[in-house]
């Protein structure tokens, strides 16, 4: 196997977890390969944005207060190469972080002190979406494109293109976008979104949606804003996306 490159299942079972408190990690290590993760650990943002960078996980527990670059800085420049999803850790009240967590694509938060079974929860829903739609295999003799008129998704290749550009998308703005656009016109609310996509019953943040529609929304826009338009809020319920009539 080539350097730098991992097994499916390899990659999926690797999670790298990034704190400069060092019993917050040994504790997150210990409840983690409970589970029978592999865990890497990193106690800065730069050592966290090289192993990030070069290595394959299949999801980053990342803190957003770090020594030289923080949390937010760490995702921001990850995205621009990779879709790796991100878990953030926030302190109690840092409300101000979690936004610009998901802003810079960060897929969930969880705020400390945290419980180990809602990370443990939080992270198998991640990851559990992530594997579903990341690594799709095509069936003989079938296509699952959806087809709009300025918008294509196609889920066996797990790529968007919106008015002939492909936009490139987090696996959990890709999810939620495909699921959106599986039931055209259909209004979903938020709490369904959230337990649909995020796979969440319990512990879930209604903003997590609020932030992943805002930030799909802005993608679109960038390269076609007929696209963008199509994702509709409908006040007071939840979002749909709309197809012209």
């Amino acid at each position: 196997m080539m350097k730098g490159l991992l097994s499916m299942s390899d990659q999926e079972n690797r999670i790298l977890v990034v704190d400069d408190e060092e019993r917050i990690r040994r504790l997150l290590k210990m409840y983690l390969e409970k589970e029978g993760y592999e865990i890497d650990e990193a106690e800065d943002g730069e050592t966290a944005l090289k192993k990030a960078t070069v290595n394959d996980y299949g999801l980053i527990l990342l803190d957003v207060m770090l020594p030289g670059i923080d949390g937010v800085e760490v995702c921001n420049r990850l995205r621009q190469v990779k879709a790796t999803p991100v878990l953030m850790l926030t302190a109690k009240g840092e409300e101000i972080n979690r936004v610009q967590g998901f802003e810079v694509g960060a897929d969930d938060y969880v705020v400390k002190p945290f419980s180990p079974r809602e990370v443990i929860y939080r992270v198998k829903a991640i990851m559990r979406r992530a594997s579903a739609t990341a690594y799709l295999t095509k069936e003989s003799g079938t296509s699952n494109n959806i087809v709009f008129p300025h918008l294509i998704i196609e889920h066996d290749a797990h790529r968007v293109t919106a008015s002939g550009q492909e936009v490139s998308l987090t696996p959990k703005e890709y999810e939620l976008l495909h699921y959106l656009a599986v039931s055209p016109d259909k209004v979903f609310s938020r709490e369904e979104l959230l337990k649909d996509v995020w796979n969440y019953e319990f512990f879930g943040d209604l903003r997590t949606v609020d932030t992943h529609v805002k930030r799909l929304r802005e993608k679109l826009n960038k390269v076609s804003p007929e696209s963008a338009a199509m994702i509709t809020t409908v006040w007071g319920v939840g979002y749909k996306l709309e197809v012209a009539k």
